[in-house]
């Protein structure tokens, strides 16, 4: 695969000051000009002032000059002028508006750790102690950013942009109304959703295992239960656990771990799932407010003002 991650996100928003203190508090750390940094992505979230909560830009890395090229022939062939300046490359979604940028870059390292030890059925390799995930005090911090959810008001158009334009695989479908795509071995790095407004439904944070998930997720909701949205529970498209939270602007985060991989030369055909299949195994039943926003109808009426 010639990409090879999700780089970082620009996300807009009305009240960037008091969603970017929420993001520090979800554990990001505060960079420069409206940056934030997870532990081993670097800075990969930006939030900037706009009327309306959107996502602005996706930076996607690319291994080679080469593979800019290659891309740019792929998106005129859609009817999509892009803009190549060096090592890099921008074009814009015609349906979203999304600016997408794919920069030559290295590949993100992140360094192997031990394993957290379970203990299962016949099985102890945690022999004498207490679990990890009882004895952590530290704050949870993010180790990457995983993928973006767009609302796209033309699932067909946006997902060929990525898939066909940019180069993204198909890891999994949703029926003919959404489309799981990678750029990276993440089972998904970009999901689009026919939605009826374009809008940035979540984001997903990469972090150690299911006990960070939850431990982070508590202390966001610590004298503050009304940002709990969707967890504890496990999603079958990706396998991840999962919990969501709400940020003051409205778009979902997402704290999440074990998420599959497929390599890039593995096999991989991808399933078509229908109605709740794709998006939990187990866990609580999604609220209607995951699936339709609140602010939803306000992001319509917005859209034709």
């Amino acid at each position: 695969m010639a990409l090879h991650r999700l780089s970082a996100i620009t996300v807009g928003v009305p009240n960037p000051v008091e969603t970017g203190d929420y993001y520090a508090e979800f554990g990001l750390a505060r960079a420069a000009d409206g940056w934030f940094r997870t532990r081993d992505g670097g800075d990969q979230l930006r939030i900037v002032h706009a009327p309306t909560r959107r996502l602005l830009e996706a930076r996607i890395g690319a291994d080679d000059p080469d593979d800019l090229g290659a891309a740019a022939a792929r998106l005129r062939r859609l009817g999509v002028e892009p803009v190549l300046a060096g090592t890099e490359l921008t074009a814009v979604e015609p349906v979203t508006g999304v600016r997408a940028v794919l920069r030559v870059e290295p590949r993100i390292l992140q360094e192997a750790v031990a394993p957290t030890p379970y203990n299962g059925p016949g099985r102890v390799d945690r022999p004498g102690v207490r679990a990890p995930g009882v004895l952590r005090t530290d704050p949870i911090r993010p180790r990457k950013l995983g993928h973006a959810v767009l609302g796209t008001t033309d699932a067909a158009a946006t997902i060929a942009f990525f898939r066909d334009g940019l180069g993204f695989r198909t890891s999994d479908l949703m029926g003919n109304v959404g489309a799981f795509l990678r750029c990276s071995t993440d089972h998904h790095n970009i999901l689009v959703l026919q939605a009826p407004v374009s809008f940035l439904h979540h984001t997903s944070w990469q972090v150690d295992d299911v006990d960070d998930v939850g431990r982070g997720a508590m202390a966001m909701l610590e004298g503050r239960p009304e940002r709990h949205v969707w967890g504890l529970g496990r999603h079958h498209a990706g396998s991840n656990f999962f919990w969501y939270l709400k940020d003051p602007a409205g778009n979902f985060s997402e704290y999440y771990s074990d998420m599959d991989s497929i390599p890039e030369d593995a096999p991989w055909t991808p399933e078509v799932f229908e109605g709740a299949k794709g998006l939990f195994n187990w866990g609580p039943p999604p609220p209607p407010s995951f699936i339709n926003p609140e602010d939803l109808a306000a992001l319509m009426t917005d859209a034709h003002t």
